[in-house]
């Protein structure tokens, strides 16, 4: 009898993953409304006069003094430990890794790559404006301040805005922005402004940052948000492109190979073996024979020489006469 095996919950995951072949339809992508030019021209005034009340030397240069005499990392120490581990959610390599972790599966699952160049546009524009704004302002942090009182502009410090809070708002922020649902826009923008809040703050606490150095960093990261939209469709564009450049590179590795032409066979005359000639050979008189009718040897008449082949002495005798000849001698 054959059982089935009980699917475990891992194995229902893996099934479940294994559906959603297409992109899902219900995917919005958020447009330029009137609201959101409100609140990005809003946000703009907001940025502009915290700039303005620090290059002034106003209430708010003085406010920061205060919170820096006071000390927050003295006056609350046993907390010291927590904030040093929670302001690492607004250091831009660490938050960049986790939400491209999270926005590559997304767009692994939905067959599409808008999140991952959303957050790639994001970033962009969070380090040229906020890297331009703080290179050009110059102010030194509370750490290297020079006189008390002063706005610390034009010094050579890089603080000013704070680069930790709007990444804090960016990074997480863009979270909010892809959601697929109104309800989890909702939850996840609150989480992002509660995150970047307490990112800021961390940083005030531990004296590397001005007050106003937050104020113009939760600004900074807003404009970016805001302003997203305008560049939704030259990331369509983008996407457009490589996904074209991807369907291509496909065809060609599994497109067959491409047939040579048959060469037509060129038929081959037979070789001809050079012709033998053994009789006109044969029939040829050789160069050491004298001219004239020669018999074989077989047919030759054998000829035994006379005398003997070595030449005459005069002390020898011919063989046969020699007990003749010789005087007998007796003994």
């Amino acid at each position: 009898m054959r059982t089935e095996r009980k699917l475990t919950r891992l194995d229902r995951v893996f099934a479940r993953l294994d559906r959603e072949p297409e992109r899902p339809a219900h995917l919005d992508v958020p447009r330029m409304s009137r609201h959101r030019v409100a609140l990005l021209a809003g946000t703009l005034v907001f940025y502009l006069a915290i700039v303005w009340l620090v290059v002034d030397t106003s209430w708010l240069v003085r406010l920061d003094w205060q919170v820096m005499f006071f000390r927050p990392y003295q006056q609350w120490s046993e907390i010291h430990w927590f904030v040093d581990y929670y302001v690492v959610l607004g250091q831009r390599g660490p938050t960049a890794v986790m939400i491209a972790a999270w926005l590559g599966w997304r767009s692994w699952r939905q067959h599409t790559i808008r999140p991952l160049l959303t957050l790639a546009t994001s970033l962009l524009l969070l380090n040229i404006t906020v890297g331009a704004a703080k290179i050009g302002m110059g102010r030194l942090g509370p750490h290297y301040a020079t006189t008390i009182g002063s706005n610390e502009m034009g010094l050579g410090g890089d603080i000013f805005p704070s680069g930790h809070t709007a990444n804090a708002v960016v990074t997480w922020g863009i979270l909010a922005y892809l959601a697929s649902t109104p309800r989890a826009r909702r939850w996840l923008s609150a989480v992002s402004a509660v995150t970047s809040l307490g990112v800021g703050l961390a940083t005030v606490y531990l004296g590397t940052h001005w007050l106003s150095d937050v104020l113009l960093g939760w600004a900074a990261g807003l404009l970016i948000l805001l302003a997203l939209p305008w560049c939704e469709p030259l990331i369509a564009r983008t996407e457009t492109a490589i996904f074209d450049l991807r369907d291509r590179w496909r065809a060609r590795r599994t497109a067959p190979a491409a047939v040579q032409p048959v060469e037509v066979p060129v038929p081959l005359k037979p070789r001809t073996a050079p012709q033998s000639e053994p009789a006109a050979r044969s029939a040829r008189t050789p160069a050491y024979l004298a001219p004239g009718p020669h018999t074989t040897r077989s047919e030759r008449t054998p000829v035994t020489p006379v005398g003997p082949r070595r030449p005459p002495h005069s002390d020898r005798v011919a063989r046969g006469t020699a007990s003749a000849a010789r005087p007998l001698t007796g003994g």
